[in-house]
Formats: C-alpha cells, structure tokens, sequence
C-alpha cells in the first residue's frame, strides 16, 4: 500500500496520539504491516475483514506480550505474518494438514 507524505505523516501521529492515549507508551507501531493486513483481509474475504483482522492481531499480540512470551513488537509481527498466511487463501483460507500447529502467540 503507497500513501501520500501528507498522509503517512498523519499516520505517524495519528498512532502516536493513540499508543499515548492508550498508555502504551513503548509500542512501536508497524503502520505499513497494519495496513497489509487490513488491506489484504479486505481484498480477500471481505470488506468488513479488514478491521476485524487488525482487532484480533493487536488482541493475540498483547495476550502474548502480556503472558511474556514476546515482546510486545515481535508479538504483534508475528500474530500479523499469521493472518497475512492466512488470508492468502481468501475466505476459506484455514489450517494445512497440520491443522494450526505453529501459529499460536
């Protein structure tokens, strides 16, 4: 996704206001690997995916950073490379003959 200086400077602070509204004053947020996802839910399955795809992330991410199993950065990288493999496969896009192994935070 390609965006204007106008507007990624937007974004900057945008998320800036946010992470500091939201006291999460250490989290350095990926805004291009949030707009994949959400971008590519989008395109994939629906709409509405987008934002529903970008929600569950940032969920599985503080889970995981909270339980200290990642750091709060890695996690969200991570809960975000899982649901772009995921929506590769569009609507019906689900586990490989393995089921979900390897894709737990």
């Amino acid at each position: 996704m390609t965006y204007s200086d106008d507007e990624e400077r937007t974004l900057i602070e945008w998320s800036m206001r946010i992470t500091q509204a939201l006291q999460l004053l250490d989290l350095k947020m990926d805004q291009k690997k949030i707009l994949e996802v959400a971008e590519k839910s989008s395109q994939s399955v629906s709409k509405s995916a987008g934002p529903i795809s970008t929600f569950a992330v940032g969920y599985a991410a503080g889970l995981a950073a909270r339980n200290g199993r990642k750091s709060g950065d890695d996690a969200a990288r991570s809960a975000a490379d899982v649901v772009l493999d995921l929506v590769d496969g569009g609507a019906g896009g689900g586990p490989d003959r393995e089921g979900w192994t390897g894709t737990a935070q």
